[in-house]
This record gives C-alpha cells, structure tokens and sequence, in this order.
C-alpha cells in the first residue's frame, strides 16, 4: 500500500467534468485507489464517490492505492491532480 497527498488546485473543485477525469485515470490501474478529504474516503473509480466526498479547491487529499500496480496508480492519479484534471 502507498499513499501521497496533494492539493487540489482546480478553482471549482471536482466538479462533474474533472471529477469523471480522475475516474478514467483510475479505471486505467488494477489497484484499489481511495482518496481522503477530511473525514470522507472516498473510491476513485466511482464518480458518485468523488462527488460526495464534497472536494473544493485548496483542499488537500491523501490517495491510497493496494494492489499490484500501485507505483504506477499512485503517479498517474497525482499527476492527473497536478495537471488540473482537464482544467487551467
């Protein structure tokens, strides 16, 4: 199991359209990927699951990625994030 925060910078949060892009990059991995906000785990291959998890921008979230692909999981999502998720 490994884990990484980041920050996500996106101006709205996740929002439908960049909450359905980190879905597709998670869908790509085998691995089991969760995220951490606050309280709330939320499963990154759900979209009704990263909706829920209420993400706004500035917040800071910890991905969790189990299985035997999860270097690559882990790299891919938080680039994903660092790339802004289709958003600039």
């Amino acid at each position: 199991m490994v884990s990484q925060k980041v920050v996500i910078k996106n101006p709205t949060g996740l929002h439908l359209r960049p909450a359905g892009i980190l879905c597709k990059v998670a869908m790509r991995y085998k691995s089991l990927i969760t995220f951490q906000v606050r309280e709330n785990t939320a499963n990154a291959k759900s979209v009704l699951s990263v909706l829920g998890a209420g993400v706004k921008c500035g917040d800071e979230i910890e991905f969790t990625c189990q299985g035997s692909d999860e270097q690559e999981a882990l790299a891919g999502m938080v680039q994903a994030v660092e790339d802004g998720l289709g958003e600039k």
